[in-house]
């Protein structure tokens, strides 16, 4: 699937931007959020979700809906840079989204709810 090759050349990309892979970040923004650390990317992904909701919005009255698409890709970019200082990956979420294929939303909250419970001897 190309899309998937995407995300794998993505989150190799960024893999090889870690500061521990010797990413420079005079040289590189992820390396730059990477190396000032969580608050950087995580404020990212704040600022991205926001244009998301807001490009959306704006496809409700008119604007073209290829704005979803760019702000979306810029916040899932975030998100993997965000994966990648955590020893994540696009994988990762994929894996998740496999898990809970089949299962109804309702249903998956419910397990989540009983497995907190549990976790927390109650």
């Amino acid at each position: 699937m190309p899309e998937q090759d995407t995300l794998a050349r993505l989150t190799a990309v960024i893999e090889s931007r870690q500061p521990a892979a010797g990413g420079d970040p005079d040289k590189s923004y992820v390396a730059r959020l990477l190396h000032k650390g969580p608050d950087a990317f995580l404020k990212k992904i704040g600022e991205e979700a926001t244009e998301v909701v807001m490009a959306a919005k704006d496809a409700d009255h008119g604007a073209p809906r290829e704005k979803i698409v760019a702000e979306m890709a810029d916040l899932w970019f975030h998100c993997m840079v965000a994966l990648a200082h955590y020893g994540l990956s696009a994988d990762d979420v994929v894996a998740e989204l496999g898990r809970r294929e089949g299962l109804s939303g309702i249903e998956e909250k419910a397990l989540r709810k009983v497995r907190e419970r549990e976790a927390s001897g109650g």
